[in-house]
């Protein structure tokens, strides 16, 4: 969805969000979370499920959609990943992954960043730490799913970022 949604909009130069070489840094981080999350069996399990961004997007009628609209959802959906990731750090045991843990919040208020730069208008607010909150009305994510395991959100995650091109 983030690839997708930096093709549309601004023209040339390229985006710092477009360049492979940053993207395919953040996506293969992902997956190897998401690799790493496959085989942590004790200490991984989520108390109750989390909402995450529905990745599974019918791109052909999502680009056709309004820019400010597209910006917001993709927006909430890194904020409802930070938000998960944040709550299964607290949960996991282990300081191996918590490593990783970090390494994926800390991707996502990267990504966050560089598509603020962009300056595309969204609702919702930027603290003074450039992180944004979602409006006050409660309208995260038009598209949402609950994800029961580590695995799934870390799924999710990784597609969440690798749909779509440039």
């Amino acid at each position: 969805m983030v690839l997708q949604w930096t093709r549309l909009g601004l023209p040339s130069p390229l985006r710092p969000i477009c360049d492979p070489r940053v993207l395919d840094r953040f996506i293969k981080e992902a997956r190897d979370t998401e690799f790493a999350m496959r085989s942590c069996s004790e200490g991984c399990s989520l108390a109750e499920p989390l909402s995450v961004p529905l990745t599974s997007v019918d791109f052909a009628i999502w680009e056709k959609g309004d820019p400010q609209k597209q910006a917001q959802e993709v927006q909430s959906g890194l904020w409802l990943l930070a938000q998960a990731i944040s709550a299964v750090r607290v949960s996991i045991t282990s300081t191996a992954l918590h490593s990783l843990l970090d390494n994926s919040h800390s991707n996502i208020h990267s990504i966050g960043q560089v598509i603020r730069s962009l300056n595309f208008p969204v609702s919702g607010e930027v603290d003074m730490g450039g992180e944004y909150t979602p409006p006050a009305d409660g309208t995260v994510h038009e598209d949402t799913w609950r994800v029961s395991s580590t695995l799934e959100l870390f799924r999710v995650h990784t597609n969440f970022l690798r749909e779509g091109n440039c």
